[in-house]
């Protein structure tokens, strides 16, 4: 039997946004995901746009799925809800996997964020991006999806989920995969000093890596989970 393999997309993104990943990885792992709340066409709910609440959704749904601990890849904030949910239920995995995860918050990193997040001016200078998240969520109203988004971020700023004790309590293997293009020194340092505070964690930069999901090698990030997930 095949081990398990859960995958978590990014805010504003969906499951689709991972299907060719998934489809690398399905010759060794049985292949999982689903939508967060708010995303890939389920209802806007802006109270359910949390961290807490979307780590309460992957518990949720390996225990509704999965008898044995699972190996998790968390795209983004799809990694944060992954660690915070292992924070609270480490039983229930075997590794986990991110990239392009921001772990450290604060009002001011929030700030930053979120200060493009904003429908109007997304609609001016990104129509093409518009539509494509109008498509992504429909029927849901892709604004209110982007407002939820920028919610979740202040609130993450304003109380960080996960603190500097909790990365080094958790004691599963975890593997942080940054991108060389993903990263402003502050946020880089601040998130090798907490990735390395995991007793079992590996930190790694990927060359010629952006943030967004479709311009990752996306064949190169297949083969780095299943090494650190089978090894």
């Amino acid at each position: 039997m095949k081990p398990t393999l859960l995958l978590l997309h990014g805010a504003l993104g969906s499951p689709a946004t991972l299907e060719p990943l998934a489809a690398l990885l399905a010759a060794d792992f049985t292949v999982k995901s689903f939508a967060f709340a708010g995303h890939g066409g389920r209802v806007v709910d802006l109270a359910a746009f949390t961290l807490p609440h979307y780590a309460e959704e992957v518990r949720a749904f390996l225990k509704a799925h999965e008898t044995r601990p699972a190996h998790v890849f968390g795209y983004s904030m799809g990694g944060y809800a992954a660690l915070l949910a292992a924070h609270r239920e480490p039983a229930r995995f075997a590794s986990i996997t991110t990239l392009g995860t921001k772990l450290d918050w604060s009002p001011e990193s929030a700030a930053a964020e979120t200060r493009l997040l904003d429908p109007e001016k997304m609609t001016a200078k990104v129509p093409a991006f518009v539509e494509m998240l109008r498509q992504r969520h429909a029927p849901a109203d892709w604004a209110a999806v982007v407002h939820g988004v920028a919610s979740l971020m202040t609130a993450a700023g304003a109380t960080p989920p996960l603190a500097d004790a909790d990365f080094a309590a958790l004691r599963l293997p975890v593997q942080v995969l940054m991108g060389d293009g993903d990263l402003t020194p502050e946020r880089g340092n601040a998130s090798q000093l907490l990735a390395e505070q995991l007793p079992l964690g590996r930190y790694e930069v990927l060359p010629n890596t952006p943030h967004p999901i479709e311009r990752v090698d996306i064949a190169g990030l297949a083969n780095r989970i299943r090494r650190f997930a089978l090894s």
